[in-house]
Parts: structure tokens; C-alpha cells; sequence
């Protein structure tokens, strides 16, 4: 194992870099958070399910949703009342 010997002015610039990637993510999450409507891709991402556990869900009449032009959309407000439900169940 090589060690390696880092400045203060080293640290000072990967602190700063990685505050603006949290930053970052940060923002990017309040972004998905924040829209009305979701795309799939996004609920998928914000539920943690696969896309065959969504369509499962759609079918079932469980989450609510609306396709424009091919695309699903769903109200930020029924997967937080989803989410609400599971809680409390």
C-alpha cells in the first residue's frame, strides 16, 4: 500500500467538491419531489420497484395514472397517498 501525503489546499478543494455534489443530488431529488406529474422512470425511481411492479400496480387499479401519447403519467399526490397507506397497513 503506496501512502500518500495531501496538502491542506488538497482537502479544502475535495471538501469543496463534494459538498457541490451533494448539493447537487440534493436538488435533483427535490426536482423529482417537487413536479406534480412523474414520468414512470421517475416513480420507479422514487418507489425503488421494477417496471414489471408498476405495471402491476397499474393494472390492479392501485396507483392511478394517465397516458398521453404513449407515455404514463402519474399525480405526485396519489403515490404519496400510496405511500401513506402502506404505512399505515
Amino acid at each position: 500500500m503506496q501512502i500518500e501525503i495531501l496538502t491542506r489546499e488538497e482537502l479544502h478543494r475535495f471538501k469543496s467538491e463534494l459538498i457541490e455534489q451533494i448539493k447537487q443530488t440534493i436538488k435533483t431529488n427535490e426536482t423529482v419531489t417537487n413536479k406534480q406529474f412523474l414520468r414512470s422512470s421517475e416513480v420507479r425511481k422514487l418507489l425503488k420497484i421494477s417496471s414489471g411492479t408498476l405495471q402491476n400496480l397499474r393494472i390492479k387499479g392501485i396507483l392511478p395514472y394517465e397516458k398521453i401519447g404513449g407515455i404514463f403519467y402519474y399525480a405526485h399526490a396519489d403515490i404519496e397517498q400510496l405511500l401513506g397507506e402502506i404505512g399505515n397497513s
